[in-house]
């Protein structure tokens, strides 16, 4: 298991993170997914044999949002 924080641009509201988290927990391999509007973050716990860091931030990209690199 390993585990990834995302920097998402364009959070404002519960809603928003509540989009992203969802979007994060399709993606195969996520254990754990928390969306934090107030730091505007996504911390990821993951099984690094079945995604990478890149498929979390197109899972953040599709839903409309940014990431910071």
């Amino acid at each position: 298991m390993q585990t990834g924080i995302i920097k998402i641009e364009g959070i404002k509201s519960q809603e928003d993170a509540d989009k992203v988290l969802q979007a994060l927990n399709t993606v195969w391999g996520v254990l754990n997914a928390e969306v934090n509007v107030s730091n505007q973050e996504a911390v990821i716990s993951f099984d690094e044999k079945a995604a990478a860091k890149q498929d979390f931030e197109a899972a953040v990209i599709d839903t409309g949002f940014g990431v910071i690199q």
